[in-house]
């Protein structure tokens, strides 16, 4: 039963993040991340994650969402009804280039076997032996920052990216 919710919220946080990215209106998209991210939380509880699943309601789906709803009400995005986005042929091939992607990376890694966060995180049946050997920091920490390091700091550097440019766009309507 929980590989059917399992998919479910995949499938909503996936239609989540296309319909962020496909929608004319900001605040549109905003509510469409807010969709991606409780979808997200609930993925946190299947995995019996259920501190994380809360942070991920109160902290990103809650302040930061409205934090980015002040964002788009102060820099006035709700009232343009130009078109930006042209779905062309060239947005077709582009999907389904990274369908074909993310279909051949499903099949290199979709086994749980095959999975290397299984290597760390072994499922509830061992969730309560990992965390009375190394506590919960370090059962997050210790993959968090040996493994998945390159990750960790990419989204890092991809955050700080994204906030130079909301800066440099609201700099420039100034």
């Amino acid at each position: 039963m929980a590989d059917i919710f399992f998919f479910i919220f995949a499938a909503m946080a996936v239609g989540g993040g296309v319909g962020v990215v496909l929608q004319k209106n900001p605040i549109g998209s905003l509510l469409f991340m807010v969709g991606t991210l409780a979808s997200i939380a609930g993925i946190y509880v299947l995995l019996e994650a259920h501190f994380l699943a809360a942070i991920q309601i109160m902290v990103y789906a809650g302040a930061i969402m409205v934090l980015f709803l002040f964002v788009i009400m102060l820099l006035n995005l709700g009232h343009d009804y130009r078109r930006d986005f042209r779905f062309g042929l060239g947005m077709f091939v582009a999907f389904a280039i990274s369908g074909a992607i993310a279909g051949l990376l499903v099949r290199q890694f979709g086994g749980a076997e095959a999975n290397p966060i299984y290597a760390h995180f072994p499922g509830p049946e061992g969730m309560d032996q990992l965390l009375r050997e190394e506590g919960v920091i370090g059962a997050i920490a210790t993959p968090l920052f040996t493994d998945y390091v390159v990750a960790f700091e990419l989204t890092g550097i991809l955050l700080l990216v994204a906030l130079v440019g909301a800066i440099a766009i609201a700099k420039r309507k100034v």
